[in-house]
């Protein structure tokens, strides 16, 4: 699924015009992003948490010329899923295979 059929699907669900679900998705989106860029934590119940980890600055060796590198240290975006999103992807009987 990608965000046109997200779109879709939203406005399927909710009884929105297509439009007005891509600008509910869009500031959905630019509201996890922002916490994130803050640095919050985002916590959907029932989905899942959004965050940030800091990742330790760190040498690695290019394996084709054998020389090491600084890799600088960064932050980067993670997500955790919730207890029911997880259990959710356990349940048999579904097939929950690419859309």
């Amino acid at each position: 699924m990608n965000k046109k059929d997200l779109v879709g699907k939203m406005a399927s669900d909710a009884r929105l015009t297509r439009s007005q679900a891509a600008l509910a998705l869009d500031a959905f989106l630019e509201g996890i992003r922002t916490s994130l860029v803050r640095g919050d934590r985002v916590t959907i119940s029932g989905f899942g948490t959004f965050g940030v980890s800091h990742r330790k600055a760190r040498k690695v060796r290019n394996p084709k010329s054998g020389r090491a590198i600084e890799i600088a240290a960064k932050r980067v975006p993670r997500f955790a899923p919730g207890v029911e999103l997880k259990s959710a992807m356990e349940s048999p009987g579904e097939d929950h295979g690419p859309q």
